[in-house]
């Protein structure tokens, strides 16, 4: 049985635990992989004389560094978990680290769109068959390592699934790992750039459209960018507290004022934080005239709710 929230067995380690040892190990060899197929790119690029090659290998720097933030925080996260000066846990490391990897993302798009447009006014020779060579390369690696990932959001959650039983009456979804999800939006959009750009060297080697390589390469940038503004919101809301529009909100302020709706009693003010995966703290005012009315009883009221691991409860009474 889950020990409720504010009990004591319910340590400060449990509650905002932000460990994820699959995705740790994931990102770390995926940034590996990444690292050793921008290196290949690199080097073969220089000694055979291919600015795809060049062009792709560097491209892939910038994916390499992204997933290895990823890789630190969650190393980051784990070396503090116990850090007394971390409120509420090291859990927000991971979620800084999706919103800089994020960030990241938007600047790969305009980087894709600054290269396509100059590309696309200034057109230049391209060596079709060592560029979808190249592409073809990096969509098995992008591929590979999506594999990877997908394997530790899988084994992730099948802990999380059973290292739990839910007896209460209410409990919302299961928040995902979004440090992960930004290695994983960084691995699809290489691998989806990689596809766009094999369909387009096929279209210009085939039929002469020269011009559908930059046009790719834009519709490519869009897709990062709707996928990167995508996370930038999810992490966003985490690290602003932007959480008062979570339905828990609304059946805090239910539970309480339904209980006590014969004294009169009102939630007069209500703060409700996210503090870990699918932890939330919450601070509330209370105006009631019910005399026996007590934050231990508020508290086992809150209890239905397992994700509430933190509570700060004021009452104040009338009549």
């Amino acid at each position: 049985m889950t020990a409720p929230p504010d009990d004591p067995r319910w340590s400060h380690q449990h509650a905002f635990s932000a460990g994820n040892p699959a995705a740790e190990r994931g990102t770390r060899l995926v940034m590996w992989i990444t690292a050793a197929m921008m290196l290949v790119e690199i080097v073969a690029g220089w000694w055979f004389n291919s600015m795809a090659l060049l062009a792709d290998g560097w491209h892939m720097s910038s994916h390499a560094f992204a997933i290895g933030l990823s890789a630190f925080a969650y190393a980051a996260s784990r070396r503090y978990s116990n850090d007394a000066r971390f409120a509420f846990g090291s859990w927000k490391i991971e979620i800084l680290a999706g919103f800089a990897s994020a960030m990241f993302l938007l600047g790969v798009a305009g980087m894709m769109v600054f290269s396509s447009a100059e590309r696309l006014f200034v057109p230049q020779a391209i060596h079709y068959q060592d560029a979808i060579l190249v592409a073809v390369l990096g969509l098995v690696v992008n591929i590979v390592c999506a594999l990877i990932l997908g394997k530790a959001h899988e084994h992730h959650g099948h802990d999380h699934h059973h290292g739990h039983s839910h007896e209460h009456g209410h409990h919302h979804e299961h928040h995902h790992d979004l440090n992960l999800k930004s290695a994983y939006v960084h691995v699809i959009a290489d691998a989806a750039t990689s596809v766009l750009a094999i369909l387009a060297l096929a279209g210009g080697m085939l039929y002469g459209w020269a011009w559908l390589d930059p046009a790719m390469g834009m519709v490519g940038a869009v897709l990062v960018a709707v996928w990167a503004r995508g996370l930038l919101i999810d992490t966003g809301k985490i690290l602003l507290d932007r959480e008062m529009d979570h339905p828990l909100v609304g059946e805090i302020r239910d539970v309480i004022e339904q209980d006590g709706r014969a004294d009169a009693t009102r939630v007069t003010d209500l703060h409700v934080w996210r503090v870990g995966r699918n932890a939330y703290s919450c601070a509330l005012s209370i105006v009631t005239r019910n005399a026996s009315l007590t934050p231990e009883r508020v508290r086992a009221l809150l209890r239905q709710h397992d994700e509430i691991v933190h509570t700060t409860i004021e009452i104040h009474r009338y009549g």
